[in-house]
């Protein structure tokens, strides 16, 4: 294999034997419950890093099933995204993420630079209620619920949310004397059939959650503010 052909085909190391296949990348039929809640702001300020901005104390936390993706296959992924803005432009911060399969953990933190981990989290409809789990190992970190899509959900709000930028912050060993680089990214909802559809997006009369008390960020402080699902 020449060196030319080698810089045109390689995307991910090792080269012959990479975990995820070069892009694009699509998601169809993704499902998010999204729990937002209060905390306190100045742990909020110790975890995420300059030139990003905390913008208020309330955090969402995702549950999201990811059944149908291009070269990462059916997993399911959760994580805490902070509120911040960069620049005067708002975006969330990624300050944690748990998935239950490797292909899209190596490509989210090579790509991208997400904090991916290996965990289990699931989401799933038990009757008439989604619940949502994170285990990481014989440990249960967050367990949440809320009634399966009671009423309809203001479209144009979970369109905004859906569709913020994201802001991970990568910074390699091999580049120290330079500074880390910010990567922004938007996310877009994927439908069955079209680019940027979603399907029924609904809030429930009820939700609940509850938080691993080690995650000193993650502790909720005063009311949930609501839950999405779409």
């Amino acid at each position: 294999m020449k060196l030319a052909e080698v810089r045109r085909k390689a995307f991910a190391m090792p080269l012959n034997d990479p975990a995820y296949p070069p892009g694009p990348y699509k998601f169809y039929n993704r499902e998010f419950v999204v729990i937002t809640y209060r905390t306190d702001p100045d742990k909020l300020r110790e975890v995420v890093p300059e030139p990003l901005e905390v913008t208020g104390d309330t955090v969402a936390y995702e549950f999201i099933r990811m059944p149908d993706s291009t070269g990462f296959g059916d997993y399911t992924e959760t994580g805490q995204i902070i509120p911040v803005t960069f620049r005067g432009r708002k975006g969330g911060y990624s300050h944690c993420m748990f998935l239950n399969d490797g292909p899209p953990i190596m490509g989210g933190r090579e790509l991208w630079g997400f904090p991916k981990k290996l965990a289990s989290p699931t989401l799933h409809v038990e009757i008439d209620t989604l619940v949502c789990a994170l285990n990481y190992g014989p440990v249960r970190v967050a367990t949440g619920s809320m009634g399966y899509k009671h009423r309809p959900a203001d479209l144009d709000a979970v369109k905004a949310f859906a569709g913020r930028a994201e802001l991970p912050l990568e910074d390699h060993p091999a580049r120290r004397r330079q500074p880390a680089h910010l990567r922004t990214r938007r996310v877009l909802p994927r439908g069955r059939h079209g680019e940027g559809r979603m399907d029924q997006p609904g809030v429930a009369r009820t939700a609940s959650a509850r938080l691993g008390p080690d995650r000193r960020t993650a502790g909720p402080r005063g009311r949930r503010r609501g839950s999405h699902h779409r």
